[in-house]
């Protein structure tokens, strides 16, 4: 499989997602990879995330699907709800593509799972370390230092994200039910999606217009009564499971641009780093894993470094900038009001009815594309 990546030392800034993914990828590949992260130890804050087949495959050919299995709950599409709790419109995601592993997993254990996949192909992990403005000193030092990327500062100057006028609430709460499905609860300028992950739990993040806010980030404490309040008129199952909320973090959600600047001679940029995305709809984790595969692929086929840092952002920007324009769209049409959320609710009821594979074919372009096939060369 290894072309021009063997024996080449790759430095990796950050061990999340996006960090042990890439190392993952480049080790398999003959790299000498060495990830430095700044914490004590490889935990991930949050909850839940969704693993559609699009990142899936990546995974899967890293040879991480069946330790993925052990740890997910594979989804069945996803639920639209008003905000009484009536369903407004199914989407049968997995049975419109099958074999396909549609899985929802709590971050935690992907974490773990990504661990055990760079510790078992010699990636060396370095805890602890906190990279500055002295980067390290080897060929190639890839950032998936996240939102606050050192390297996308280092590459593209001081940039100022916006707050987007939305402030979420996130949460875990027990449920062993069999649930198989996402749900959208759809409310005026507010809403809410929950599904069940592995291990008998259910991951709520729930998401209101107001105009104060939260600063970024996950860590953010705030009294469960505050969501349970702001939800208080959603019916359905919803009363029952926010009353089992026993602790929440809540953040702001801020809208970031795609990174200009990708790359130079011997900095690149992967995931949050590069393109930051709202959470609506659920890619924020699966453009990190693509972006991997893809930055991996292209550095073992291009003999010259630039070259290929050059040819992965020609790849993955036009599609990055697809998946996150159509979560800014998701932010708006999850909160209608007033007419337009009766007309909206009704389009999507006959749809759904009348011809559910025209309503779920607009996801085709995300879920079914496949990393692995892209010609890199």
């Amino acid at each position: 499989m290894s072309r021009y990546l063997k024996n080449r030392n790759v430095a990796v800034i950050g061990g999340g997602i996006a960090g042990l993914t890439v190392a993952i990828a480049l080790a398999h590949r003959g790299a000498k990879v060495t990830v430095q992260e700044r914490a004590p130890q490889l935990t991930e804050a949050g909850a839940g995330l969704q693993i559609s087949p699009n990142a899936g495959r990546v995974l899967e050919a890293l040879g991480l699907g069946a330790a993925l299995d052990q740890v997910s709950a594979r989804s069945a599409g996803v639920l639209l709800h008003d905000h009484h709790g009536k369903q407004v419109a199914a989407l049968a995601l997995a049975a419109r593509r099958p074999g396909a592993a549609f899985r929802m997993v709590h971050r935690a254990r992907l974490i773990e799972v990504l661990e055990r996949g760079a510790r078992e192909a010699g990636v060396l992990i370095e805890l602890g370390k906190e990279v500055g403005e002295v980067l390290p000193d080897a060929p190639l030092v890839i950032g998936a230092d996240g939102l606050h990327s050192i390297i996308r500062r280092k590459l593209n100057g001081v940039e100022h994200p916006f707050f987007t006028g939305q402030t979420a609430w996130r949460a875990l709460i027990q449920d062993g039910s069999e649930d198989a499905c996402a749900r959208v609860f759809m409310g005026p300028r507010k809403h809410l999606v929950t599904y069940r992950l592995g291990g008998g739990l259910r991951n709520i993040v729930a998401v209101q217009e107001r105009p104060d806010w939260a600063a970024e980030g996950w860590s953010h404490q705030d009294d469960p009564a505050n969501l349970r309040r702001a939800f208080a008129g959603f019916g359905g199952p919803l009363p029952g499971w926010l009353a089992q909320v026993d602790t929440c973090g809540v953040w702001g959600l801020f809208r970031h641009q795609v990174a200009q600047r990708w790359h130079d001679d011997r900095l690149a940029i992967l995931g949050d780093a590069a393109h930051p995305t709202l959470p609506f709809m659920a890619q924020g984790a699966v453009m990190a894993i693509e972006d991997a595969w893809t930055m991996a692929e292209c550095l073992d086929r291009i003999d010259d470094q630039s070259a290929a840092l050059a040819r992965y952002q020609a790849l993955r920007r036009p599609r990055v900038e697809k998946i996150v324009a159509a979560a800014n769209g998701n932010a708006r049409n999850y909160h209608l009001s007033g007419p337009a959320r009766v007309i909206a609710h009704a389009g999507l009821r006959s749809l759904s009815r009348l011809a559910p594979n025209r309503l779920m074919g607009r996801f085709d372009w995300i879920y079914d594309y496949d990393p692995l096939a892209e010609a890199v060369s």
